[in-house]
């Protein structure tokens, strides 16, 4: 066994990488950007060395400084974890001329597998079900609609070597393939050097379900059952669980057998994902090899009780696999939420800065038997960068049943707490509240479909209203009770704490009468008691305990006067008055926020690559003014109607806040 592995990446996955290592008693060397000199895996890792400027082109991808490290410390093996080298040929190949191990497969499986038009022709000849298309180089775009009609629409236009959803079309006529044809092939020119394209049919009411595999270097391999992942957005994955609410037992064989079937074709070893597409009827197709360790992949350790990074490791040192296909069974139920540093809202915008609070659900299981799993590289403190992926954390849960596991995420979520940045909590949380989610009608639609109009926040129903109602009396009560106990009052005028109050929201007044017996306050509202039980200390940012006899788990913050209660994906401001206060409130004028109409702001924090316009000029409606990059995206900003610039506030290069002036209007 080795006794010293580097880890070639960051964030939550390099983490993840170590707390297995540190359990085997292997060593442990970190690599970080500029950017990530205080992050995370650097703390944790027994050693760590600095290899470059935050870019990742100038640090994180470049192999001869992650060999240089390796050299440095007496790293005997890399793991590469997902994303930056981790299926790069050449990185593997240049670790095997330095005696360096990689934790993974070898340089021809990742190879044969790295291209999506060879790995669809290796798949073929191995028996691996493959979806109706055209796998030739095709010369033009006219070719390109022969081909589309002869498959038959709809088809779906890929890139050869293309990933993350770009390179990518779906034609449902003559006309569409046209243009996806050419749409698709400048994508992936810009993207990977590499313009060739491919035609295949679409499936319609698509799922994306993909089999775990392992194999080793003597010729055993098994498939550890499949995760489904088709709620994605934008051809990312969103949310994750294994096994899947489709497949029955015999599809699961088959998908297993055939991806082992291809993982021996290529004399695959280590872990590796075989990616399908599954229809309706669930006849299913191959779509891609994940020659890596998978995002996703907890939800497999989960259901399996196994390690799949310890697995990758005992592999890569030569190891026979410990278990057979007959070991491999599965035990209840897991599901995996990705968070992210977005702003749902606007659009799923990237949010970066500070963490001011960040205090994950706790770890471990749970009274009613269910388990709750944060994978993380961010702590309090630490910042969110605009170089990187914005993932914050993975939350994993499971328990016996799907919807135990469900009723297990939605709570954890609850108790996420998350502060400094913009996150995607909400969205995660509105999910689990769909009753098309709890049914399992899944598709990789089911984004698009559900939320067609995009993400506009949640508001609660009202039961759930009147429950947080009744929930913020009682903690104002507790903030008043101590208030009054403030020492010096004068003798005949100490201050009494009312019993009745007025919990206002959205400037609606709710009468809440406060009492009190054997320990419990019961808040009557006019639509009746609800009796509120859970431990509290003032200061505490959360409150866990039942209302009305519904558990809850509920995040505390205070604005000014108001209490600020988040549950159910929803923030819900609360200000309990005095009865003669409520009155005087009524009569208070809303504060209507500034006219920013005649302002181009930035959507985003970010850097302003470039402004197209100058003072005094006229733009058209749909024009373009700017252009901003964050997360490695360049995003244009255009005229929303006719106008003239009045005034640039901003400067190519400069660095903007989100909602940061750029442009004025007359």
């Amino acid at each position: 066994m080795f006794k010293k592995i580097l880890i070639a990446n960051r964030g939550e996955i390099a983490c993840r990488v170590i707390k297995t290592a540190r359990r085997m008693g292997i060593k442990t060397v970190a690599v970080y950007s500029d950017a990530d000199a205080g992050a995370l895996h650097v703390e944790m890792a027994d050693e760590a060395v600095h290899i470059g400027p935050a870019p990742s082109a100038q640090s994180y991808l470049i192999a001869d400084k992650i060999i240089a490290a390796c050299k440095q410390t007496g790293a005997e093996a890399v793991h590469p974890g997902y994303g930056f080298l981790s299926e790069k040929a050449p990185f593997c190949e240049a670790l095997k001329q330095n005696g360096i191990v990689f934790i993974g497969p070898d340089v021809h499986a990742i190879g044969a597998m790295g291209d999506k038009i060879e790995s669809k022709k290796l798949a073929k000849a191995a028996g691996v079900s493959t979806v109706p298309g055209y796998l030739g180089v095709i010369k033009d775009d006219e070719e390109a609609v022969a081909i589309a009609r002869d498959i038959g629409y709809p088809v779906m236009i890929k890139a050869s070597a293309g990933g993350g959803g770009k390179g990518m079309r779906v034609a449902w006529n003559d006309a569409e393939a046209r243009d996806g044809f050419r749409s698709a092939t400048n994508e992936a020119r810009s993207s990977f050097a590499d313009d060739r394209v491919f035609i295949e049919k679409y499936i319609t009411e698509p799922r994306h379900i993909e089999i775990q595999l392992l194999a080793d270097s003597h010729g055993n391999a098994v498939y550890l059952n499949e995760r489904e992942c088709s709620i994605q957005r934008r051809h990312q994955k969103v949310i994750e669980e294994a096994p899947s609410p489709f497949l029955d037992a015999a599809t699961r064989k088959a998908m297993g057998e055939q991806s082992v079937a291809l993982a021996k074709a290529v004399q695959y070893r280590s872990a590796g994902t075989v990616e399908f597409i599954v229809d309706k009827d669930r006849n299913f197709y191959f779509l891609e090899m994940n020659t890596r360790l998978q995002v996703e992949h907890p939800v497999t350790e989960m259901i399996t009780g196994l390690d799949l990074v310890e697995l990758m490791i005992r592999v890569a040192a030569g190891e026979h696999l410990p278990i057979t296909q007959a070991d491999v069974g599965i035990n209840g139920w897991s599901l995996e939420a990705r968070v992210y540093a977005e702003e749902p809202t606007r659009g799923f915008l990237p949010s970066t800065g500070r963490v001011t609070r960040y205090r994950p659900p706790t770890e471990g299981t749970r009274e009613d038997g269910s388990i709750v799993r944060v994978d993380t590289g961010v702590y309090e403190g630490g910042e969110i960068s605009m170089y990187y992926d914005p993932m914050i954390a993975k939350l994993i849960t499971w328990a016996p049943t799907r919807d135990q596991a469900t009723d297990a995420m939605a709570d954890a979520l609850d108790g996420f707490q998350i502060r400094g940045v913009g996150h995607n909590i909400s969205f995660l949380t509105s999910l689990m509240q769909k009753q098309r989610f709890r049914d399992g009608r899944l598709t990789t639609n089911f984004i698009a479909e559900e939320y067609p109009d995009g993400f506009h926040g949640l508001t609660p129903d009202p039961a759930v209203r009147d429950r947080l109602l009744a929930l913020a009396t009682v903690l104002h009560h507790r903030r008043a009770s101590r208030d009054a106990m403030i020492s010096g009052q004068v003798a005949g005028h100490a201050f009494h704490v009312a019993q009745d109050w007025v919990a206002r929201a959205d400037r609606q007044n709710h009468k809440a009468h406060l009492s009190f017996a054997g320990g419990a306050a019961t808040v009557t509202l006019d639509s009746g008691p609800h009796t509120v039980l859970g431990d509290w200390e003032i200061g505490q940012s959360l409150w866990q305990g039942t209302v009305a006899g519904v558990a809850m788990t509920v995040q505390v913050d205070i604005k000014g006067t108001s209490l600020v209660l988040t549950h159910g994906g929803f923030a819900f401001v609360v200000d309990v008055l005095t009865p003669r206060a409520a009155d005087l409130a009524d009569l208070m004028p809303v504060k209507l926020p500034p006219d920013m109409s005649k302002y181009l702001l930035s959507p985003m924090p970010g850097l302003l690559v470039s402004v197209s316009v100058k003072e005094g000029e006229a733009v058209k409606a749909g024009q373009e003014l700017a252009v901003v990059e964050a997360m490695k995206m360049e995003n244009i900003l255009r005229a929303e109607a006719d106008g003239t610039v009045k005034k640039v506030h901003a400067a190519k290069g400069a660095s903007l806040a989100v909602d940061e002036k750029i442009i004025e209007f007359e």
